[in-house]
């Protein structure tokens, strides 16, 4: 964030702490606009990341015709309606054709649109749409499960409710054994989840 917005934001947080009725003098609270505005660069740092150039960067040739899945990456975005958490997994799978990525970059590339405003189901989709993009796998499947804290801490306050979305493209779609297989291998070990 340049300086002339930090100092912009951090202005804008002293108002809100003003409008609920507290004291931005006070000792515990002087500092706060600073740190909120140092948090939110970092929770909304995707809007200047390019997952594409993520996944490009380690895009090699392989042999491989076997399911990649990379299961439970964990992550934390913002609920683009609230402003409060959402804090989930993604199982983001892929059937090479031709090219694999480094493992890494996936989980990055998560991270990429989780720190973005968001919503679960376009979130969900995002991720699909750049692997099926720069990969240009055989297909692609995305399932992501998420806690809303929009959920739970207001509005209907339904503790530990978890939301499920998923994308599927190309043969995710088309042929029902991989879907099957697919989904078996996410729901493997579910006691671990949350």
């Amino acid at each position: 964030m340049k300086k002339s917005k930090t100092a912009e934001f951090e202005s804008a947080v002293k108002k809100i702490l003003e409008l609920i009725g507290e004291d931005s003098s006070r000792e515990g609270l002087l500092k706060t606009p600073s740190r909120v505005a140092k948090a939110w660069e970092f929770l909304t740092e995707g809007y200047a990341q390019d997952p594409k150039a993520v996944l490009n960067d380690a895009l090699f040739q392989s042999s491989n015709n076997e399911m990649v899945l990379l299961r439970d990456i964990e992550f934390y975005s913002m609920c683009e309606h609230h402003l409060l958490p959402i804090i989930g997994r993604a199982h983001v799978a892929y059937i090479p054709n031709g090219k694999v990525v480094g493992l890494s970059k996936i989980p990055r590339m998560v991270n990429v649109f989780a720190r973005r405003l968001q919503i679960q189901e376009q979130l969900t989709e995002q991720i699909a749409a750049a692997i099926d993009e720069v990969i240009k796998p055989k297909g692609v499947g995305v399932v992501i499960e998420a806690r809303h804290m929009c959920m739970e801490m207001r509005g209907v306050e339904k503790i530990n409710s978890t939301t499920t979305t998923s994308a599927l493209r190309g043969i995710f779609i088309k042929n029902t054994d991989t879907r099957k297989e697919f989904f078996s291998l996410i729901n493997a070990n579910l006691d671990k989840r949350f």
